[in-house]
């Protein structure tokens, strides 16, 4: 993957608590919620019980960033990844069908115009299709990892990571009763304390049954609408079909396959033999890797890239223009601010974002 394949996922709207390193309330009670009025800690808790749940239904998600609007599959850009359709995303509305058999099985089916965007996950095997572009690819995963991400956000991902973001910064709710998709559920609402952040607030709705997070709103400072919401408008509980989780690539399809299977024993051999490497050379440089560091706590937290990880001057001309109609020029590069989050690409190569205003990327850079 090119470095510069990064930039679309940086201004998903998930990177508000995905940069937030904190830990999770600790003392929360693991009793059912379901028939009595419960604490936020009791709501919180419910949430890890729901992992193992079965289910299918369809989710809409809207975004107020403020950007402009973008067709999806508008094509022409040189950016892996497709930044004009993941843009797209970000800017306007669209539903996904999600099929869940536990942990390790299921199925998200993203619906675009006059196309379809498929994860299909069984077991450790992991199957992308794009209908548009007629390419599938079949990953082989380590065993206990994690399903790759595929574009589509559900309201238990932004659950886990607003969650994650839970620090003395936060003041959470006391639960209340709402429903969503036909099902009783209980909302928490977490708001900053900071006044240095864009985030507003985030909202959970959580089932009273299960556990398993409806909607998930985030809402911008100042703004009246939601900034980004995802959430349930159909859900119905049980196994899906076994069928859905098996895949078979068309015939004339392009097939890339990855086996990462041994990814972890592979990972592990080059940390220690970066550790041995680091030993011998002294005080001497390692090289940069790719990883972000973070500067800041709760929700003001800055992500930073390192040198290289965007390098404009190599991007073709669709790439730069779509960059050049996001960005603005400011001290030091170009940023786009958002509703929600803030991007900064440094003249040197670096990638500065969080849920703060421009101003704070730059000062931050410095």
């Amino acid at each position: 993957m090119k470095k510069s394949a990064w930039l679309p996922a940086v201004i998903a709207p998930v990177v508000v608590a995905g940069a937030v390193a904190a830990p999770m309330i600790a003392n929360a009670a693991n009793d059912p919620i379901a028939g009595k009025q419960p604490t936020a800690a009791d709501v919180i808790a419910s949430i890890a019980q729901s992992s193992d749940a079965r289910y299918s239904g369809k989710l809409v998600q809207t975004s107020d960033l403020g950007l402009p609007e973008l067709p999806t599959g508008s094509g022409g850009s040189s950016l892996e990844g497709n930044a004009s359709d993941a843009l797209g995303l970000l800017t306007s509305s669209h539903t996904a069908r999600l099929y869940v058999d536990g942990a390790d099985k299921q199925r998200v089916q993203l619906t675009q115009q006059l196309a379809e965007q498929d994860l299909v996950r069984n077991g450790s095997d992991v199957w992308t299709w794009d209908s548009k572009e007629r390419t599938a690819t079949h990953v082989i995963l380590p065993e206990h990892a994690a399903t790759p991400e595929n574009g589509a956000t559900t309201p238990a991902d932004i659950a886990k990571q607003a969650i994650d973001a839970i620090t003395p910064s936060t003041t959470v709710s006391k639960p209340t009763d709402v429903r969503v998709a036909g099902h009783d559920a209980w909302q928490i609402t977490l708001t900053p304390k900071s006044s240095d952040t864009l985030v507003g607030s985030v909202r959970l709705a959580v089932d009273q049954q299960t556990g398993l997070p409806l909607r998930a709103t985030i809402e911008a400072t100042g703004q009246s609408d939601p900034a980004v919401q995802v959430g349930f408008t159909s859900l119905q509980y049980g196994a899906p079909a076994a069928r859905l989780f098996d895949f078979t690539p068309p015939s004339n399809a392009k097939v890339e396959t990855k086996d990462l299977s041994d990814a972890t024993a592979k990972a592990e051999a080059h940390a220690k033999a970066e550790a041995h490497a680091k030993g011998d050379a002294g005080h001497g440089s390692a090289p940069v890797g790719d990883e972000p560091t973070f500067t800041g706590t709760g929700w003001s937290t800055i992500a930073e890239l390192p040198k290289g990880t965007v390098e404009q001057g190599s991007l073709g001309d669709d790439a730069s223009g779509l960059l050049d109609q996001l960005t603005k020029s400011v001290d030091g590069g170009r940023a786009v601010q958002t509703s929600l989050v803030s991007v900064y690409l440094t003249d040197d190569g670096r990638v500065l974002a969080g849920a703060v205003p421009v101003s704070a990327l730059v000062a931050a850079a410095k």
